[in-house]
């Protein structure tokens, strides 16, 4: 399996336009230790020719400039080698750019029952990709196995199961469900032919019985770094509400992701969605040295793991 970040940042990227935080003006002013960052996505491929996005962000046009093998091939007028995607929520950062992608072949859409309704209602982009581009939909059912596979090998790709990582729904969603089970999920996602596996958590609540178990055996953990404290958004004025009302677990801090990653028997720890806000983006910061500490990285644009 070839696994690629397109996309490191939480929403809004690093800089954020409207963002006056220290390491947007220090991206601003050139500084050598905080680097871009767009928003959140993944890519991934079991025979490097046919791809599938882990969300699709609004950065995804730029994201494809960056990595050619996801755009159109030398031989070839149009096309793409993106064959589908898988949405891990319905918030505006990792589905806005779907629209982007309405120009393209068949790519088929996979996320929850909750994530469609919402991406047909409050947020109906399903509706207008339906006059652009077929856009098959695909309903993820809660740990029952799904396979991604590319358009000539309908036995072959990868197995996904996903599993539940918490139930904040995105914020245009009005009036408040009553039930938001499947709002957001996690990734588990093996490849037969080498035994590699990959865990895609950029939302996550707590560590539960479920992403233990999912972690399991794993090569790769791409887990969520959103913001180093539970009061980080308060502090930096994007909101009253803490990391874990906003449905993030924080990194530092006794319960925080970061000391249950030290003791992780996984080969790649690696943080992704993380905030623009958050210090360990700083390499000269005390917390960017203590993640390290702990051979755990913190994901840039670019990155490759291969397994």
């Amino acid at each position: 399996m070839r696994v690629r970040i397109l996309g490191s940042a939480a929403g809004g990227g690093l800089p954020q336009w409207n963002c006056g935080c220290p390491n947007c003006q220090r991206v601003r002013a050139g500084s050598e230790c905080v680097q871009r960052r767009t928003q959140s996505s993944v890519a991934i491929s079991a025979n490097g020719d046919s791809w599938f996005l882990l969300n699709v962000s609004a950065d995804v046009r730029h994201q494809i400039m960056d990595f050619p093998q996801l755009g159109p091939s030398a031989t070839c007028s149009r096309g793409t080698s993106i064959a589908g995607c898988v949405l891990t929520d319905a918030e505006l950062d990792h589905t806005s750019g779907l629209l982007q992608l309405r120009e393209g072949g068949v790519i088929a859409i996979h996320s929850t029952a909750i994530v469609r309704r919402w991406l047909s209602g409050h947020f109906p982009i399903a509706p207008l990709l339906a006059h652009f581009a077929d856009r098959p939909w695909n309903e993820i059912q809660l740990n029952e196995p799904f396979r991604l596979s590319p358009p000539n090998d309908p036995d072959g790709g990868l197995e996904v199961r996903a599993f539940e990582t918490g139930r904040d729904a995105p914020r245009y969603v009005s009036p408040e469900p009553t039930t938001t089970a499947g709002a957001v999920i996690g990734l588990s996602i093996r490849d037969p032919q080498t035994g590699g596996k990959l865990v895609y958590t950029p939302g996550v609540l707590e560590v539960d019985e479920s992403l233990r178990n999912a972690v399991d055996g794993a090569d790769c953990l791409l887990i969520d770094g959103s913001f180093w404290s539970n009061d980080e958004p308060s502090q930096y004025g994007i909101t009253d509400r803490t990391a874990a009302q906003m449905g993030h677990l924080c990194v530092g801090g006794p319960q925080g992701s970061l000391a249950w990653l030290t003791e992780l028997p996984v080969r790649y720890r690696v943080y992704v969605h993380i905030n623009n806000t958050n210090p360990m983006l700083d390499t000269s910061s005390p917390e960017h040295a203590e993640v390290r500490k702990q051979g755990i990285d913190i994901g840039t644009d670019g990155d490759e793991f291969v397994f």
